[in-house]
This record gives structure tokens, C-alpha cells and sequence, in this order.
């Protein structure tokens, strides 16, 4: 008789919450005030940090403002509670979500060098719903003119049917995996620790309580707070600060990395090579399981010995030795990586579809078991916690009937109704999305992983017929992976909050998000050209994602393009095969979950700028204060971390408002 794989490392992360039996309302006015604080100061410092250095300030914003929050709330002898806090941290991180930041990198592909050197930046005179073309309006800098409307009509049309995507359909997912199928979601109580540190510092400062005892998180917390304002101060606020009084930024730790591939180039040729000496992939790879961090980093060294290997082979021939990092990645994928890396992409998929279709096995042969031995769950017992706040499943179809249809029509009325995009669209929405979007839910609800195959939209929309040029590329598309999100869920539930409090939020987020990210874009757009010396991250790699994007975009020319030059089935079947036998390999060995996928993930032309930080971090958590902490350590380090992200996220918005300060000074001319 089969039985289920236990993976001990996902059972770790399993007891670290339970689900509470109450549920209570978390959405109030002090939510909202919340967002807006977010909006006026965090927003533009994460928009203007990811031009930077290629990151936002991510997590921090929502730390910074619960802590702000909860300090206002105690000295006015009040306290929130875990719900309050949640909603408060949810909507404080969602404001930050920037759907100007397309506009922003589509000013900068429709003139690029890889755009215009490939002829796709000709062909996008077509596309008048994403950029204008004309090099006098992108002068200007300015998206208050006409020329621009279409493309901010058509990102408000994609922020509204996302966010009602997002908020409705995922829930459904989750409904199905957690109360049907009973899955532990062993990623989620990750995400719930920082609430939980925060809520528990409130009852420390408030004296007795249950609470009280486990006043540990704070304490954690702070320690991680005073780590990231500390370097913080050197990696993000110096660059960001100097920026407004020199020409040039001064960085003491080089943004986004180090760059050692022109020197290791002799004796590891076609490799690129580095480092990044931001401290938060440390933290990272403490926070994540090991045996991912250790996948990773056995995928960096197969990719360190193979791609010389590859090179002698005269498989990768339009390598230099005086390529940089970002040449080298360009070339290598031209060459090689591309069909290798979707085929690697493809076998992952597979396995995760194999797991899911196994668990579903084991789980009817559970149900029979239980059947003979009369141990069924009786049906008068609720399917959902009571109090939880849910909703009818036909809310859920009648929603994604509405945004579905209305994606295929908008994309319709752009495409001219081609008969073969519109198959494509089709399939996607009722076939493809619900069936992925599934998928992922019960593998998130399982080991905490994501399954995402590779090229399904490209490949559909080359073998549709369609060779007009480029405008297919830029449709609204009914495809997207709504299972990554079922993770959310949980973590409501185990803090207690009710849903109806983040449906409530999600009505007052929408216009608060639309208006904060075209104020700023547009601030930010008007103190300087993006790419340019200011930022250097968008300086450095904007010009590779073009050229990597160019690839797909030539395949509908019409003609002799970069994607072909790229495409080779035989590279595909490679991957594909090579990726499957190490995946069935391992799992026969009983690897790790992790591990298994991330050696797997890791078969493909692997940056070594974060993995190596983050394996190092992961050797540290585990060897040195696993050891001396035991399991404590997994509570301690999501805490750690959040604490992080907080003085990371402090020091940064005031560097960025000190940015903002200097160049909104109006200079006299006399």
C-alpha cells in the first residue's frame, strides 16, 4: 500500500501557526489612513528605488507603516488587533503595487537600441494603445498629453479587472484547496509571523496577557530593524542622497552587482560572474528553506562547469572574452539558453503536474479507506469556519465570467477580430487559466511551490496564424496564474481576519493606487531621463530585458528574426529531457522537495549575483543558529527579517525625500 512522502523540512514550517476559532472584523479608518500614508510617502520611494537599484522598497513600507501606526495608536491608549493589523499590512503593501511602471520602461523600449536594431520599434506606430512613438512627445517627458491617454486608458482597464481577478478568484482557489481538500499551505504561517510579532508587543507594553509571555517577536524584530538602517544607510541612502548634489551617485557597495566576468573570463569562458553585496539575499537565504537555497546553488555550479564546456563545444560561438555580465547573458541565451531554458522550464512543469495528479490519487484512496472504516466527516459539519466571512461560489463564476469576457472583447477590438488570436483568447480564459490557476493552488497548498509552463502564450499566438507585426504582443490577455495568491488566504485565516475585510479594503485601494502612481511616475519622469546615470540599475540592465524581449516580438514579422535565430527544438528536447530525468532521479532518492526543485529551477544560465548570498545565508541559518537555537530559529528569522525590511525602508524614504527636496527646488535666475 502507498503512503504519503512526509518532507520533514515542510513539516517544520507547518506547526509553526494553527487557525484560530474566531474571526473578527479587520478593515477601520485606521486602515485607510494607513494606505494614504503609503501613497503620499512610500510610493514614490519604491518607484524611485526600483529605477535605482533594481528593487523597491518592497515589505518595508508595510512594516514601517503598521509600526508608525501601532506607536500612534498606544500613545492615544488604544491598541489594534491582529485583524486591524493585517488589513492595515495588506493594504499598506498593496498601494505599492506600480502600474506606471510599465508606462515608464515603454517610453524607454519603443526607442532603444535593441528595439530599433531588430524593427520592432517601426512596427509599434501600431501599438497607439501603449506608447507614442513620436520622438518630440517622449522629449517631454510628460504623460499629461493626449498622446499618452490611450496607454494610461488601457493600464486602468488592467489594474481594474486585476485587482477584481485577484481579489475573487483567488479566494475561490483557496476555498477549493484549504476547506475541500484540507491542504497545510506550509509557506503561509512565514508570512504571518511579522503580524504576530507586532500584535505581541502591544500586549507586552500593555502588561499582563497571554500574549505577553511570547513578547519575544518585538524584541527579534527590533534587532532586524537596526540591521537594515544600519546598512541601509550605506547601500541605499548615500547613492540616493548624493544623487542630488553630484553628477554621479557615490556608492560604496557597487548597485546592482559586482560584475567579474571580464576578469574570470580566461579561465571560466561564457560564464557571467559576481556578486551582489546587498545584505538583505543574506537574509533571504536564512529566511527560505535550505535545501532551496542549496538547489539554487547546485544549479549555479552544473551552470558554472557546462556553459565552458558549451562554449569549447561551439555551442555558445557568439561569446567575447571582453563581455560583461549582461553581453554575456544576451549572447549565451541567443545562442543556447533560450530553447534550453524552456524546455528545464517545461520539465518542472511536468512534475508539478505529476504531484498534483498523484495527490489527487492518494487522497481517493483516502476517502475509500475512510468509507470502509466509517470514518467520514459527517455532513452537517460546516464546510467553512463560521464567522470567516465567505462568499457564494457563484459570485466567483459570475466574476470570472465578467472579466474574462470583457479582456476578449477589449483585445478583440485592438486585434481587428483575427479569427486565430481569438482562439487563443479563448482557450486561455476558459481553459488554460482554471486549469493552471488550479494546479498551483493545490501545489502551493502542498509544498509551497508555484508551477508556471513556459512559452504557452507565445508559442499560441505564433501557431495562431498571426504575422501583422507586433500588436498581438500587447494585447489585454485573459492568462494568469491566479493559484500564487491562495497563500494570502491563509495567512488571513490563521491571523483571524475576516474576508469581507480585504474585499472592503480592495473597493477604497483601487483609486488611491491610480492616482499615487501617476502623480509620481510622472514627478519622477520629469527630474530626469530614465535610463541615465541616476539610475543605474535601469542604465545597465534595461537595454538586456529589451533585447531578451525583442526575440519573442520578431516572431511575428514576418520575415528572418532573432527568434528563430534563437529557436532550436533540439536544445528544447535537451532541457526538457535532461530536467526530467534529474527531477525523477531525485525524487526517487528521496530528496527534499526543495532541494529536487531547486536543482532543477537552478539547469539554466543562473546569475550567481544572488545565489551565492543567499547560500551563504542559508549555510549560516542553518549550521550555526539552527544549531544553537533549534526550531525557535524558524520562528525567529521571518521576524528578523520583516524587521529588516523596516529599517531598510526607513532610511530609504528618507534618503529619496531628501532626492525629492533638492530637485524640486525652483532655482532664481538672478
Amino acid at each position: 500500500m502507498s503512503t504519503v512522502r512526509i518532507d520533514r523540512e515542510l513539516e517544520e514550517f507547518r506547526r509553526l501557526m494553527e487557525v484560530p476559532s474566531t474571526f473578527e472584523e479587520g478593515f477601520s479608518w485606521t486602515a485607510l489612513v494607513g494606505a494614504l500614508f503609503v501613497a503620499l510617502l512610500m510610493v514614490p520611494g519604491a518607484m524611485y528605488m526600483q529605477l535605482l537599484a533594481g528593487f523597491g522598497v518592497g515589505p518595508a513600507a508595510q512594516w514601517v507603516t503598521v509600526v508608525l501606526f501601532i506607536e500612534v495608536a498606544r500613545r492615544a491608549h488604544k491598541r489594534l488587533r491582529r485583524p486591524e493589523i493585517f488589513v492595515l499590512f495588506y493594504m499598506a503593501g498593496a498601494v505599492m503595487v506600480q502600474p506606471m511602471q510599465g508606462l515608464l520602461w515603454n517610453q524607454f523600449f519603443v526607442q532603444s537600441r535593441a528595439g530599433t536594431g531588430s524593427g520592432v520599434a517601426e512596427r509599434m506606430v501600431e501599438c497607439w494603445w501603449v506608447a507614442p512613438t513620436d520622438p518630440e512627445i517622449l522629449a517631454r517627458r510628460s504623460f499629461f498629453n493626449p498622446a499618452w491617454y490611450p496607454a494610461i486608458g488601457m493600464m486602468v482597464f488592467g489594474t481594474l479587472m486585476g485587482r477584481l481577478n485577484s481579489s475573487i478568484l483567488s479566494y475561490g482557489l483557496f476555498r477549493v484547496a484549504s476547506d475541500i481538500e484540507k491542504l497545510p499551505f506550509p509557506m503561509a504561517p512565514i508570512g504571518a509571523q511579522g503580524i504576530m510579532a507586532l500584535a505581541e508587543q502591544q500586549s507586552e507594553e500593555g502588561g499582563a496577557g497571554a500574549d505577553a509571555k511570547e513578547g519575544w517577536r518585538w524584541r527579534v524584530f527590533s534587532i532586524g530593524g537596526v540591521l537594515g538602517l544600519s546598512f541601509g544607510t550605506l547601500y541605499m541612502a548615500l547613492p540616493a542622497i548624493s544623487s542630488a548634489v553630484l553628477d554621479r551617485p557615490i556608492t560604496i557597495f557597487p548597485i546592482p552587482f559586482v560584475d567579474w566576468t571580464q576578469k574570470t573570463s580566461t579561465f571560466l569562458p561564457a560564464v557571467a560572474t559576481g556578486i551582489s553585496l546587498n545584505l538583505g539575499h543574506l537574509v533571504t537565504g536564512m529566511v527560505l528553506p535550505f535545501f532551496a537555497m542549496l538547489g539554487s546553488f547546485i544549479g549555479l555550479i552544473i551552470t558554472v562547469v557546462a556553459n565552458p564546456l558549451l562554449y569549447r563545444a561551439g555551442m555558445l560561438p557568439s561569446w567575447d572574452a571582453g563581455d560583461d555580465t549582461v553581453r554575456t547573458l544576451f549572447k549565451n541565451n541567443i545562442d543556447f539558453y533560450f530553447s534550453f531554458s524552456i524546455g528545464v522550464a517545461l520539465a518542472i512543469a511536468l512534475a508539478g503536474l505529476w504531484q498534483v495528479y498523484r495527490g489527487l490519487r492518494q487522497r481517493a484512496k483516502l476517502r475509500r479507506k475512510q468509507q470502509l472504516l466509517r470514518l467520514e466527516i459527517e455532513e452537517e459539519r460546516p464546510l467553512t469556519p463560521p464567522g470567516r466571512g465567505d462568499i457564494r461560489a457563484r459570485w466567483i463564476l459570475a466574476t470570472y465570467l465578467f472579466t474574462s469576457s470583457a479582456y476578449i472583447v477589449v483585445s478583440g477590438l485592438l486585434i481587428n477580430w483575427h479569427s486565430g488570436v481569438m482562439t487563443v483568447l479563448l482557450f486561455f480564459a476558459f481553459v488554460y487559466t482554471p486549469l493552471i490557476s488550479y494546479v498551483t493552488a493545490r501545489l502551493e497548498g502542498l509544498a509551497g511551490q508555484v508551477v508556471e509552463i513556459p512559452m504557452v502564450r507565445e508559442a499560441a499566438f505564433i501557431l495562431s496564424g498571426y504575422s501583422g507585426g507586433v500588436k498581438v504582443w500587447f494585447l489585454p490577455v485573459p492568462m494568469a496564474n491566479y493559484g500564487q495568491r491562495t497563500v494570502f488566504w491563509r495567512q488571513a485565516e490563521l491571523t483571524g481576519t475576516r474576508f469581507w475585510s480585504i474585499w472592503k479594503a480592495e473597493l477604497l485601494l483601487v483609486p488611491i493606487v491610480l492616482i499615487a502612481a501617476i502623480v509620481f511616475a510622472q514627478f519622477i519622469w520629469s527630474l530626469a531621463p530614465i535610463p541615465g546615470p541616476e539610475y543605474p540599475y535601469t542604465e545597465r540592465m534595461w537595454e538586456l530585458n529589451a533585447a531578451n524581449r525583442c526575440i519573442i516580438l520578431t516572431s511575428t514579422l514576418g520575415r528572418f528574426s532573432q527568434f528563430q535565430e534563437a529557436f532550436n527544438w533540439k536544445y528544447l528536447v535537451a532541457g526538457a529531457g535532461f530536467g526530467t530525468v534529474l527531477f525523477a532521479v531525485m525524487y526517487l532518492l528521496h530528496m527534499p522537495i526543495m532541494l529536487t526543485y531547486g536543482v532543477v529551477r537552478g539547469l539554466n544560465q543562473t546569475m550567481p549575483h544572488a545565489v551565492l548570498p543567499n547560500f551563504i545565508g542559508a549555510l549560516i541559518g542553518r549550521y550555526y543558529f539552527q544549531r544553537r537555537m533549534g526550531l525557535k530559529w524558524r520562528q525567529y528569522i521571518p521576524v528578523v527579517a520583516a524587521g529588516f525590511s523596516c529599517g531598510m525602508g526607513l532610511i530609504t524614504v528618507f534618503g529619496v525625500g531628501m532626492v525629492f527636496l533638492a530637485r524640486a527646488v525652483i532655482k532664481i535666475p538672478f
